[in-house]
């Protein structure tokens, strides 16, 4: 089952950097080549690959069987997540405050996450029919 998960882990990794990649060439196109907007996605899509690899450590912690069910594995692993979501907070506040990006740029490419579980619940479910 593991393996199973890992491998449809690393198909949505490889899936929402392509959803990415692909927003920000659309970004550019739309833009008529000014790059603020292509940025904009790009740190978005920054933001969501840090959080994609925050939840898949979280995983991995909690399908490790033997370490998983001491008290100890798991405050460890809620310290771990509240430090990642914290992280996110601060990499949020700099990118939208400091680095003033473009903000439908930051939300599209946060989206592509999303996007990629879409295309891999398609793929899916098309495999079972």
């Amino acid at each position: 089952m593991a393996n199973d998960t890992t491998t449809v882990l690393n198909r949505l990794q490889t899936t929402a950097a392509l959803c990415c990649a692909a927003m920000i060439v659309l970004a550019l196109v739309l833009a008529h080549g000014r790059p603020r907007p292509a940025i904009g996605v790009l740190g978005g899509g920054i933001l969501a690959g840090v959080s994609l690899v925050g939840i898949r450590s979280g995983i991995d912690g909690m399908l490790d069987g033997s370490a998983a069910r001491s008290r100890r594995r798991g405050a460890w692993i809620a310290v771990k997540v509240l430090g990642r979501y914290a992280l996110l907070g601060l990499l949020a506040y700099v990118m939208i405050a400091r680095l003033r990006l473009h903000p439908l740029g930051l939300l599209a490419g946060a989206s592509s996450v999303v996007a990629a579980a879409a295309i891999e619940a398609g793929r899916l479910l098309s495999k079972k029919q």
